[in-house]
């Protein structure tokens, strides 16, 4: 009796799909060599499910799910779940529909009709009453959570043209009633109305390889809104962007785009920043540096940001760029209000010190190494040694860039909460100087009054919900750091919390 052939899950991914015997050599297999076709490895592949559970044993769960899972056990299924997850990842075997991402992940374009069938609170062929009156909140106030500008900032394009908008892209109506519930503390059913969206956009999606409309681009940044505001994956949803924007021609037609579609990319280069993430699960794509830098004047200011594009430009070299402490010093300034000023400040101090300490804020794999070697990358070679220890001694110590930005946010803080400051989103970019400053631990621990005023600072904005989002994730995140051993950086911590944090 012949024995039954055992089907082997250790091949590489070439010749599992081939359906090939596979010689399992590394990093290449042989048979893929001598066939002289592309091996695409051994790492194993993750499939996002529908984003938190709505049904099943996950119902509820509030938790996002680790980064990776383990190899499954040959003849046996696993259950990969763990207390609190909330999102399901699970091993891919054959690949439809898919995009392939760096890392060896995947985005998944779209679940078939049957999975998100039956679970939308809203169909895409009716609208509901609540459904309307959510989407009515977020046109009145949600929608300002997204801009760090002012209320009524006549840059801002994407309010007068959101309901046209929504009309082209069922999943944008969707994301901006997921968003309205999320930031609608007495609204319990964000989870189902998140697992919804995130279907129905991934399905738009999948359409969308010949032609990304506006709705649907304007969809997953929205979508990406959600995530990096609560913690959930968010970088996956960029790099399924990118790919398709690229297989569109981005590289020789984004000068050509009508002033929204800019702005789109806008939107997409400053969340793609560097610096602005936290545990980021996927590497960023350098987005702004190819395709937004140099394409503002010293004034102009990113609505979303709340930024002059110029100091945007600096970061966006930070890292591979090769951006110094000095390029953030003499940066001029810009025109702006009082509070404007104030928040600018804020980011070119803590710009400063994201370069000076790069292993701290978890951005040394991405090319920034040591202070020197950043400096180095754009001093020119006429610069004498002389003059560069003389530029070194004229940058600011930690301790007074420390409490300069502290300064610089509790001036916001004040402001915010004055006559003049009612109309003002500025309290929506906080976010980055205080996690920067909130690094410092050795000088924050010589005056605990220090910390008080970044924990006031987030405790303001939450006050201000209508024009603020909640900082609590953060806040706790950071909480948590002060009290570790900090012999990991913030950024694995928040990697073994599971947690994708975005600072905008």
């Amino acid at each position: 009796m012949s024995t039954p052939r055992q089907r082997s899950h250790h091949s590489c991914w070439t010749c599992k799909a081939r359906r090939r015997k596979c010689d399992r050599g590394r990093p290449a297999c042989r048979v893929c060599s001598d066939r002289g076709i592309l091996c695409e490895g051994y790492e194993v592949r993750l499939r996002w499910g529908s984003g938190i559970a709505s049904r099943g044993r996950f119902t509820g769960a509030g938790e996002p799910v680790v980064a990776s899972v383990p190899v499954r056990v040959k003849g046996r299924r696993r259950d990969l779940t763990r207390e609190g997850i909330g999102l399901g990842l699970h091993v891919e075997g054959e690949i439809k529909s898919s995009m392939v991402l760096p890392m060896g992940q995947e985005y998944r374009l779209g679940d078939s009709p049957s999975e998100s069938s039956g679970r939308s609170p809203e169909s895409c062929s009716g609208r509901s009453t609540e459904g309307e009156r959510l989407f009515q909140e977020f046109l009145s106030f949600g929608i300002h959570i997204l801009h760090s500008t002012t209320v009524h900032d006549e840059g801002n394009l994407l309010a007068p043209r959101l309901p046209e908008l929504c009309r082209q892209s069922e999943a944008l109506y969707a994301i901006c009633l997921a968003l309205q519930a999320s930031i609608s503390e007495s609204n319990p059913r964000f989870l189902e109305y998140f697992d919804a969206a995130l279907n129905q956009f991934r399905t738009e999606l999948a359409r969308s390889m010949e032609r990304l409309s506006d709705g649907t681009f304007t969809a997953g940044l929205l979508l990406c809104s959600i995530g990096l505001v609560h913690g959930l994956p968010w970088t996956m949803h960029l790099h399924g962007i990118h790919t398709i924007l690229q297989h569109q021609g981005l590289d020789t037609q984004y000068r050509q785009q009508s002033p929204f579609r800019s702005h789109l990319h806008e939107v997409m280069g400053v969340m793609d920043l560097p610096s602005f993430a936290i545990g980021r699960q996927n590497p960023p794509l350098g987005f702004w540096r190819r395709y937004c830098r140099n394409r503002g004047g010293i004034d102009d200011v990113e609505v979303v940001s709340g930024l002059p594009r110029s100091l945007l430009d600096i970061f966006s070299c930070v890292g591979e760029g090769g951006a110094t402490e000095e390029d953030f010093w003499d940066w001029p300034g810009s025109q702006g209000s009082f509070l404007q000023c104030q928040l600018w400040e804020a980011y070119r101090l803590a710009g400063m010190l994201t370069v000076r300490y790069a292993q701290l804020h978890g951005l040394s794999g991405q090319a920034i190494g040591s202070r020197s070697r950043s400096r180095s990358l754009s001093t020119s070679k006429s610069q004498s040694r002389a003059r560069e220890r003389e530029r070194e001694r004229t940058l600011p110590s930690t301790k007074v860039l420390v409490l300069r930005i502290l300064s610089c946010l509790d001036a916001i803080a004040r402001g915010s909460i004055e006559p003049d400051g009612k109309d003002s989103l500025v309290l929506n970019a906080i976010h980055y100087p205080i996690f920067v400053t909130g690094l410092q631990t050795g000088i924050l621990d010589e005056d605990p009054g220090l910390k008080q005023v970044l924990r006031g600072c987030v405790a303001l904005r939450r006050s201000r919900a209508e024009v603020g989002r909640d900082g609590q994730v953060l806040m706790d995140l950071l909480e948590e750091w002060w009290q570790s051993d900090r012999e990991t950086s913030v950024h694995q911590l928040a990697q073994s919390r599971a947690l994708e944090l975005g600072l905008l």
